[in-house]
């Protein structure tokens, strides 16, 4: 079976910073966003207009399939744009449902939020999204703070617009207190108060683990996107590690729209 390469070199220039990174964490979530190379043969429109170009790569399926075909793919993400995103060929489907002929289906996704995307510049790391590998990850890997883009600075990265992963329903975020017909998706095994008056309840971990939390997420929210779910209460969850992600996501899943 044909390989590509892991160092891209065709589609993007990489420093000894990406490298390090590369080396550490593919395959794996994380998204790596570097100057295109001269004559790269993506096309313009899948780069937004950008001197840039993200790349990465996965393990599983697609990894394989790339393997065949032995050249790098270029996708966007397999969601309505704003929309919850699918973390399983059923969920895909039901959110793209006669727009697409085909699904490559390999399994539900193990991680559940989206890679996380950085920007390696010039001995700096600009964190561009927040997912699967946490800032403190990525700082124990280099050595370097994780620096977050400058305010006022135009959408790098997908999931960048303020309201994102938002299912039809109203989110409340940091809930303690449960209002009648909210239905709930909570965290660990704490009980907010007026919890025997949700309608329907998820929890993204009992035991209150993160990383098991941030794999229900999108299936939580999902299991909610309905024209009948007009509340749904999130309880708090922490903010450190896999938490970013997870709070992130929340949060544009519950900005205004």
């Amino acid at each position: 079976m044909s390989t590509v390469s892991p160092w891209p070199s065709e589609i993007a220039v990489f420093s000894d910073l990406a490298r390090r990174l590369a080396e550490r964490f593919w395959p794996g979530p994380l998204t790596l966003v570097l100057p295109a190379a001269a004559d790269m043969p993506v096309h313009p429109l899948a780069m937004a207009g950008l001197q840039t170009v993200a790349v990465r790569m996965p393990r599983g399926v697609v990894a394989r399939l790339a393997g065949r075909l032995g050249r790098p793919i270029v996708a966007p993400s397999a969601n309505p744009s704003g929309r919850v995103t699918g973390t399983s060929a059923e969920a895909v489907a039901r959110g793209l449902s006669g727009r697409i002929p085909l699904i490559l289906d390999g399994g539900p996704s193990l991680v559940g939020v989206e890679s996380t995307i950085v920007r390696p510049d010039q001995g700096r790391l600009v964190l561009l999204r927040a997912g699967a590998v946490s800032r403190e990850e990525l700082s124990a890997a280099t050595g370097l703070a994780v620096e977050d883009p400058e305010d006022g600075a135009r959408i790098a990265a997908p999931g960048g617009l303020a309201s994102h992963y938002a299912p039809e329903g109203r989110l409340r975020l940091d809930a303690d207190a449960i209002e009648p017909g909210e239905f709930v998706i909570a965290f660990g095994a704490d009980r907010p108060q007026g919890l025997e008056n949700a309608a329907a309840i998820v929890n993204l971990s009992p035991s209150g683990n993160l990383r098991e939390a941030a794999a229900n997420l999108f299936a939580a929210l999902s299991a909610f996107d309905s024209a009948r779910v007009e509340r749904i209460a999130v309880a708090p969850i922490p903010r450190t590690g896999l938490g970013e992600a997870i709070n992130d996501r929340l949060k544009r899943a519950a900005a205004p729209r």
